[in-house]
């Protein structure tokens, strides 16, 4: 048998660098190179878009890692030290800045 896909998810115009699947929710969430982070429907359609905080253009947010739970919270990574917590409704609720390397 031949595996097909579920759903084709669009909307990031460059490469992916981080996704999670909250089951629970039937969220995917994804991040690209150079974009904002997605979040799609296990079916394929375009929800939300997380936003980080305004940072200027010089310091673009690349989202390197990405957790969601069963309530509702994702919590993004950036490059630049900075971890968002969002709720599904794509509301940024809290930010942190760390000087540690996460991996």
């Amino acid at each position: 048998d031949f595996a097909t896909p579920r759903a084709i998810l669009t909307g990031h115009d460059y490469e992916i660098t981080c996704a999670t699947i909250c089951a629970e929710l039937g969220l995917v969430i994804s991040g690209s190179k150079e974009g904002p982070c997605l979040i799609h429907s296990m079916n394929g359609d375009l929800l939300r878009t997380l936003e980080g905080p305004e940072t200027g253009p010089e310091n673009c947010l690349r989202p390197k890692l990405i957790q969601a739970s069963r309530e509702g919270h994702c919590v993004i990574y950036y490059e630049n030290g900075l971890f968002c917590v969002f709720s599904v409704n794509g509301r940024l609720q809290a930010t942190m800045e760390t000087d540690d390397k996460i991996k």
